[in-house]
């Protein structure tokens, strides 16, 4: 039986990551996203990704051929300088491989990634009804921060979303990193 590795993502991914990121837009229980997205318009993003902004993919298996079965990826929290060391993330998994622990093994290697990039904290939101998101952010050291009640309007329903956060110590510095060597 293949096991799963963790490398970063690459171009060649886009409609792969687009088929997971579109399960978890149809599954209404992971984002508040309702399009659908192209293989073109994942390999845009992947494209546009910068060095703090890591995104890493899981596949069944080693080499080129090797199915991608899920994905996490940091993104921009903010546009104020202020916040450049803080991002989003997002984690998906295939459908078919949910519950096989692809969700940890991502996170597991995300982390000391967010660090590497500079990083001091990654946060995200999370629908309450999602408890194996939750339970997979406090296995990996999320602290829950916090509630947006009624955040989102989905499907007819006002859906609440609880805050997660993660620091890195390490990269808390006083004072912050020069935004000139960001």
């Amino acid at each position: 039986m293949s096991e799963i590795f963790i490398r970063p993502a690459r171009l060649a991914d886009a409609a792969e990551i687009a088929v997971i990121y579109n399960q978890g837009i149809r599954g209404r229980n992971a984002t508040f996203e309702t399009e659908t997205r192209s293989a073109d318009e994942r390999r845009a993003w992947l494209a546009a990704k910068d060095r703090h902004h890591p995104t890493l993919v899981a596949t069944y298996g080693e080499g080129d051929d090797a199915p991608v079965v899920g994905w996490v990826s940091a993104s921009d929290y903010r546009s104020r300088e202020c916040y450049r060391g803080i991002a989003e993330f997002s984690v998906y998994v295939h459908d078919d491989y949910q519950g096989r622990r692809v969700g940890r093994k991502l996170m597991d290697a995300f982390m000391p990634a967010c660090v590497e990039a500079g990083l001091w904290k990654i946060l995200s939101r999370i629908f309450p009804e999602n408890t194996a998101s939750l339970a997979l952010c406090r296995a990996v050291g999320f602290k829950e921060v916090g509630l947006y009640e009624q955040h989102s309007y989905l499907d007819g329903v006002w859906r609440d979303v609880v805050i997660v956060e993660r620091l890195f110590p390490e990269n808390i510095t006083d004072p912050p990193p020069d935004p000139a060597e960001w």
